[in-house]
């Protein structure tokens, strides 16, 4: 078997990937206008007719959302549900960064706050919240996202893995910052964290 046909098939599987993720978007968030549905829609036709030599590993697929009064994104491949906030229940004992835990389709799985974590400014909760639950390496866990942008795909040379006014442990699990200043979370990297890990 060819290169090509291997980069076919794994361009393919991604095309899918991105199809069912788009399409839990749509269940997900029953907010969601039909002009961002549309856009979605519109940007998976683009991709899925990209010329092959655009189609490489140095391309990245993101979900991009606000947290804290900024715009952050984490790789899709590393989110396997977004969902709006449900009642979550909080534990004694917990790290600081853990609101605590909720059921997600009959899974126990811990509520971890970002904005603590990634020291950002700090409001109240809302129904207007969203979940998206992280999965991979043997661990799952939801971070609380303030509002959710949608799907995009970026260049992974673009991104710029060292910057001066981060530090500490917003660097430590940078991917890069993007052009238009989107903070791109180190999905891996996170969900490798044996400290991420929660004991319920």
């Amino acid at each position: 078997m060819t290169d090509s046909m291997h980069d076919g098939e794994r361009w393919t599987e991604v095309h899918a990937r991105l199809a069912e993720l788009d399409r839990r978007l749509a269940n997900d968030f029953a907010s969601s206008t039909e002009e961002r549905d549309e856009q979605l829609r519109q940007r998976t036709r683009q991709w899925a007719t990209m010329p092959q030599e655009a189609q490489s590993d140095d391309w990245i697929e993101i979900l991009a959302f606000r947290l804290g009064g900024e715009t952050y994104a984490v790789e899709s491949e590393h989110v396997a549900l977004v969902m709006p906030l449900p009642q979550y229940t909080p534990l004694p004992g917990l790290p600081p960064h853990v609101l605590g835990i909720v059921n997600v389709r009959g899974r126990v799985v811990s509520v971890l706050d970002l904005r603590v974590l990634l020291e950002l400014p700090i409001s109240g909760l809302s129904d207007k919240n969203f979940l998206a639950i992280l999965h991979g390496f043997g661990m799952e866990f939801g971070v609380l996202v303030d509002r959710v942008l949608g799907i995009d795909r970026l260049h992974r040379s673009s991104l710029q893995a060292e910057v001066a006014n981060l530090s500490g442990i917003r660097a430590a699990y940078l991917l890069g910052v993007t052009p238009d200043q989107w903070t791109v979370l180190d999905g891996a990297r996170l969900l490798s964290d044996p400290t991420m890990r929660i004991n319920n």
